[in-house]
């Protein structure tokens, strides 16, 4: 299940070199600033701006990159550019809220695991 959320062979480079203490604390981080991300997709989509849209999912997408989420990266990718009117936009919205969460419960898993 988790090959396809989480690019583990990064992470588990990360987890080599960096050490779990510090892998924890990136992904404690990634979990603060995520919600810090969504709500500002959020007042993109309510304010209809395309720009800032595409301005917050980049910036979720680097982040989501950087810790190996893989699948909510390739989701952000596709969505980052997308042009929908704001009711489809509310619903990206809102699958980017379950891909999140499924691939932060992921890594958690995974780090449990390793």
């Amino acid at each position: 299940m988790n090959e396809a959320l989480l690019d583990e062979e990064l992470l588990s480079g990360y987890l080599e070199s960096l050490g779990e203490n510090i892998v924890k604390q990136m992904i404690e981080l990634y979990t603060q600033q995520s919600e810090i991300y969504l709500s500002d997709i959020n007042e993109a989509v309510k304010g209809q701006s395309q720009e800032l849209w595409q301005e917050h999912c980049h910036k979720m997408k680097g982040a989501a990159g950087s810790v190996g989420l893989t699948k909510l990266h390739g989701h952000l990718v596709n969505v980052e550019k997308s042009e929908e009117a704001s009711e489809k936009k509310l619903i990206m919205l809102a699958e980017l809220y379950q891909q999140n969460d499924l691939a932060i419960s992921a890594f958690n898993q995974w780090l449990n695991a390793e």
